[in-house]
């Protein structure tokens, strides 16, 4: 039966904080701002937030330590912060990382006995309360504002993974004129990144009539702008830089209801390993995916939204957008190893996955 949930009031457009500043009031008396140390500054979105606070009179923190990729070590002592300023609701501003990173932290910091072994707690769920979480998102690509999910980097284990928790923020306020200050490669991770997850949702186990709505139109939107991401930047418009994040938010609502699917868990030890940027490292596996998923005719109907003609047009677009891949063979023959022992991403896989067809993804 087709369950439709997505509890987040999602506040969209420009001056979104500004304009519901209220929001905050009813989240906490005291916040925790959770952030990295340029782009939420460069941008004006910690500017905005802080600037909101004080208009409210609410008293905050400011932990603009996360990284990309945040360990749970950064979230622990961001965690151990807040428990002794007496924070009592966060605020992730940011990409994924700082998104994810609050969740991490409202988690550990209403639950100071997890901190010190926070690696265990994290990824062994208990019926324990969270701190409430506002999502102020400043790239076209996690989704993690309208998600319950919150990666993690696990240097224990040399990967990245999903804590066992679900936590979905109470409110996101969605401002696409933060795009604005990206880069051209910061634009095109991340606008990938929100391709990868409308594609693993549509194919997708999880997959229904419903859900399948956010990411329908989410590929439409995205293949609308395609071209002028590939483009030069000083071409960007504002109508791109809207129509884009409206396709990342859509593609996150689409992945609450589904989850992602193998390229997400393949990309994984590539960002960990060699630093691939996530976004750039999911798409090196999509047309791999596309081309040998179970179900060509659903694999004509997202071409079809995405405006492509066949798989080679898109594999053609996708390899000039993101360049070469350099894996070296043993980080694949490992990263394929650790997919077909990922039972979370192969529940998602409609099909048998076999080592020899995955072999083919690069």
């Amino acid at each position: 039966m087709p369950i439709m949930y997505m509890p987040v009031k999602v506040l969209w457009g420009k001056g979104a904080v500004a304009k519901n500043r209220e929001v905050f009031v009813a989240l906490g008396s005291k916040a925790m701002i959770v952030t990295g140390k340029h782009s939420s500054r460069v941008n004006g979105s910690l500017q905005d937030v802080t600037d909101a606070l004080d208009a409210n009179g609410q008293t905050y923190v400011i932990f603009d330590e996360i990284e990309e990729n945040p360990s749970v070590e950064t979230v622990s002592r961001a965690a151990a912060l807040a428990v002794e300023e007496k924070a009592d609701f966060f605020i992730g501003i940011g990409g994924g990382s700082p998104m994810d990173a609050s969740k991490a932290i409202a988690l550990l910091a209403r639950n100071p006995e997890m901190i010190a072994d926070a690696e265990k707690h994290l990824y062994q769920k208990q019926e324990v309360p969270v701190y409430p979480v506002a999502a102020v998102p400043t790239t076209s690509g996690t989704g993690s504002e309208v998600t319950p999910y919150a990666i993690m980097t696990l240097h224990s284990r040399h990967t990245k993974q999903s804590i066992a928790y679900r936590i979905f923020p109470q409110v996101a306020l969605v401002d696409y004129s933060y795009l604005k200050t990206s880069s051209r490669n910061g634009m095109i991770n991340t606008c990938v990144d929100a391709l990868a997850h409308m594609l693993e949702s549509y194919l997708n186990t999880n997959a229904d009539e419903y859900n399948r709505m956010y990411a329908e139109k989410g590929l439409r939107l995205w293949g609308s702008k395609k071209e002028q991401l590939a483009g030069a930047q000083e071409e960007y418009t504002e109508e791109m830089y809207q129509t884009f994040m409206h396709a990342s938010v859509l593609a996150g609502m689409a992945i609450a209801h589904t989850g992602t699917s193998l390229p997400h868990g393949l990309s994984y030890p590539v960002t960990y390993e060699l630093g691939v940027a996530h976004g750039r490292a999911v798409g090196y596996f999509l047309p791999g995916f596309l081309k040998y998923y179970g179900n060509q005719e659903e694999v004509q109907e997202v071409l079809q939204l995405l405006g492509f003609e066949n798989q080679e047009a898109f594999a053609g677009y996708l390899n000039s957008l993101l360049g070469e891949k350099q894996i070296p063979e043993e980080l694949w023959e490992r990263d394929r190893r650790g997919l077909l022992s990922n039972q979370a991403k192969l529940k998602n896989y409609p099909f048998e996955m076999t080592e020899e067809t995955l072999s083919k993804y690069i």
